[in-house]
């Protein structure tokens, strides 16, 4: 989400008078050390995909029992249909300011996106300024997003490898990831491809709105002389994008458009965070943040 700085501005006054009126310690005193997780995804409006938060809290608190934890969508589009059906999310800046005003000391912030983004930076800069809060947390630390690192990237794809039912040698497969046009983490799925490449020839990775895009990947699977392909997410949910984008019936969709071209499809409707595997990855840089504190 992004933040104007009036908007910001009134966020920081909201949590300094919850602070005072919440009966922070006195100058001077020792706070109670009072941990927390914040959970923070782009948030889906799909009802079915949202039930993969659910698995993802499950697996959060058998790692992390003595801590709590909270959640927050980036999107506002995402809050706002949501609140229309009776379902109120916070977004990342009003959950800090909650756990501000509800004591705790010490915040861990798990950014659910999969590559260090505008999303991602954006988060890990307001986390940043709370921080810097006069009677506020004492430490709030944002712990980094599934793709961050060679041997990440690597883990991901060799799990998803891994999970195509049915899919024989000669098949292909495109993995599906968002993209961005005006973000260099963009640059992140092009090593990603190279990755699967690696792993198997005919593996591919395309995004809905960045550089690799399905009109890219048509040549090479033409090269292959492939007969069929499997579609698979390379997000954290099935939401909308795999729904619709790659797997629906909309003469612009991934399916549609491979259909045209002569291949059978077969799309596989999971998100990386339906795997508790790359799930791990996540909770694995969870740790490495809560090991600071």
């Amino acid at each position: 989400m992004k933040l104007t700085k009036h908007m910001l501005s009134l966020l920081v006054m909201v949590a300094l008078l919850c602070c005072s009126l919440n009966g922070f310690a006195a100058h001077g005193e020792k706070k109670t050390e009072k941990k927390a997780i914040l959970l923070v995804a782009f948030g889906t409006s799909v009802p079915e995909a949202r039930k993969v938060f659910d698995k993802i809290e499950e697996q959060t608190r058998k790692a992390f029992s003595d801590v709590e934890i909270r959640w927050a969508f980036t999107s506002k589009m995402i809050r706002a249909k949501l609140a229309k059906e009776g379902m109120m999310l916070d977004s990342p800046e009003t959950a800090m300011a909650r756990l501000m005003n509800d004591g705790f000391t010490h915040v861990a912030v798990l950014s659910l996106h999969t590559i260090p983004g505008e999303e991602f930076h954006e988060l890990n800069q307001n986390a940043q300024l709370f921080g810097q809060m006069a009677g506020g947390f004492e430490k709030i630390l944002v712990a980094r997003p599934l793709l961050s690192s060679a041997k990440d990237m690597e883990t991901v794809a060799g799990i998803l490898m891994k999970n195509i039912p049915g899919r024989k040698p000669e098949d292909a497969v495109l993995f599906m990831g968002h993209g961005t046009g005006h973000h260099p983490a963009d640059a992140i799925y092009l090593a990603m491809n190279q990755v699967f490449q690696e792993i198997d020839p005919r593996a591919f990775v395309g995004t809905v709105e960045g550089k690799l895009t399905i009109e890219t990947l048509l040549p090479k699977l033409k090269q292959l002389k492939a007969k069929k392909v499997y579609l698979v997410p390379m997000m954290s949910v099935a939401g909308d994008h795999a729904k619709n984008d790659m797997a629906g019936d909309e003469p612009e969709s991934w399916k549609s458009v491979l259909i045209r071209n002569g291949y059978q499809c077969e799309s596989i409707l999971k998100g990386t965070a339906d795997y508790p595997e790359i799930v791990e990855v996540w909770l694995d840089h969870l740790r490495t943040v809560l090991a600071h504190f």
